[in-house]
């Protein structure tokens, strides 16, 4: 299991936290101060070094966790107290103690032995792919799976039990064949078209049965860099979400060959939005950069926040189930999961968290150094692939799993049955 305590007790995450003290502002105010005053006497540098290193480095070396503030507690059904152990209370019994939250505790375990019962296998392997570059993104649709990345590569495997290595380019250069990267993949309800975008207003549309793709860059004449696309409903009646850095939606709608755009929408208060996600035609999640997590009834119409306050990492995915649970992820290991309202966090690791993907029960997320983490019957299991580097983005699926990342990395685990 994983030692929540000693997590919160490393240097990097205890000093984002630290950031956003009032004492790291005094600190600074004192180092702007008497820097200041170097040309009277130089000593006065060596004073104004103390009185911003010395805070955080006696605070840090006391276990201090500058993260904390009281206002939070009401905001989230587990604090960070509850996260590091400080209730006294076992994992399972951590919700309860915060006297808000009826959820279910969760807690963070070793992936499971392939030879518990009969449990689906949990062997993660490398898939070798025709590219070095970085992917970003990736989507499974009817057994099929799509990874985009850099200089506009489009990867494609079939899902062929017999050949493992199956991957192959779909995409050279990017819809627009100006090997601008494609930062994001999404696939419509029922797996028979997926769409792909990028830098430079890059998008593109692939007919799956067929195999043709439809170049539609520069939607609305918009050639700003889609950091996320996301797409509701079936095959030729489509909805496409489109994020931007600046905080923008652009929203498509696909009709037997037809497609339309609305007028770009800002959700928030303009900082970037970074993932996008939807549920069926109607229901899409998005968040930004700013803790911004956003709401659509409407297909994209319209949109209301719906959290998340109180977080200290940067927001860098969310995703939703048809249940209406969501799981937002951060960059300094949080996982939040929002229920009706709620919002509950459970620390998964040190290492930053980069996408998280949920289907027919299944939920799993990845980042750094390699790992995935698996939510299961209430609880997160934690694996180590084989990748070497960052993992950018995930896709789960019943009978398949993929992770794609740094140097062209592909770690996938396929299984007959739901984990």
């Amino acid at each position: 299991m994983v030692d929540s305590t000693r997590s919160e007790r490393r240097f990097v995450p205890f000093f984002r936290r630290y950031t956003k003290t009032w004492i790291h502002a005094v600190a600074t105010a004192g180092l702007t101060a008497f820097g200041t005053l170097t040309f009277v006497n130089r000593a006065f540098a060596v004073v104004a070094l103390g009185i911003y290193v010395l805070p955080p480095v006696v605070l840090f070396l006391r276990g201090a966790n500058p993260g904390e503030r009281g206002s939070n507690a009401t905001k989230t059904a587990v604090t960070e107290a509850d996260l590091r152990g400080d209730s006294g209370t076992s994992p399972r019994d951590r919700s309860d103690a915060t006297g808000g939250s009826n959820a279910e505790s969760e807690t963070v375990d070793d992936a499971k032995s392939e030879s518990d019962g009969d449990a689906p296998t949990r062997s993660w392997t490398v898939a070798e792919t025709p590219t070095d570059g970085t992917l970003f993104d990736t989507v499974v649709a009817e057994g099929a799976a799509y990874a985009v990345g850099e200089n506009g590569v489009v990867l494609r495997s079939e899902g062929d039990e017999d050949d493992r290595n199956d991957w192959r380019i779909a995409l050279e250069d990017g819809p627009g064949a100006n090997a601008a990267d494609l930062r994001g993949v999404d696939a419509t309800t029922d797996g028979r078209a997926v769409w792909v975008a990028g830098d430079g207003g890059a998008l593109g549309r692939f007919d799956v049965a067929g195999g043709r793709h439809t170049d539609h860059s520069a939607p609305a004449d918009v050639t700003d860099n889609w950091t996320a696309v996301a797409v509701g409903g079936t095959t030729d009646d489509e909805t496409v979400l489109l994020a931007n850095g600046s905080g923008q939606v652009l929203r498509g709608r696909y009709r037997d060959g037809d497609l339309a755009w609305d007028t770009p929408v800002k959700p928030g208060s303009g900082s970037s939005l970074c993932a996008a996600t939807m549920v069926g035609a109607s229901v899409g999640v998005l968040c930004d950069t700013n803790d911004g997590v956003f709401e659509t009834d409407d297909g994209g119409e319209t949109f209301g926040r719906i959290g998340i306050d109180g977080v200290d990492g940067t927001l860098t995915d969310v995703t939703a189930t048809g249940g209406g649970r969501r799981y937002v992820t951060t960059d300094d290991g949080i996982c939040y999961r929002g229920d009706d309202g709620t919002w509950t966090p459970t620390r998964l690791g040190d290492e930053g968290i980069r996408a998280v993907s949920a289907a027919d029960g299944a939920v799993a997320a990845c980042g750094e150094t390699g790992v995935v983490y698996e939510r299961a019957d209430g609880e997160w299991d934690r694996t180590l692939t084989p990748a070497n580097g960052t993992l950018h983005g995930i896709a789960v699926a019943p009978s398949r799993s993929v992770a794609v990342g740094a140097g062209g990395t592909v770690v996938e685990r396929r299984t007959d049955a739901t984990t």
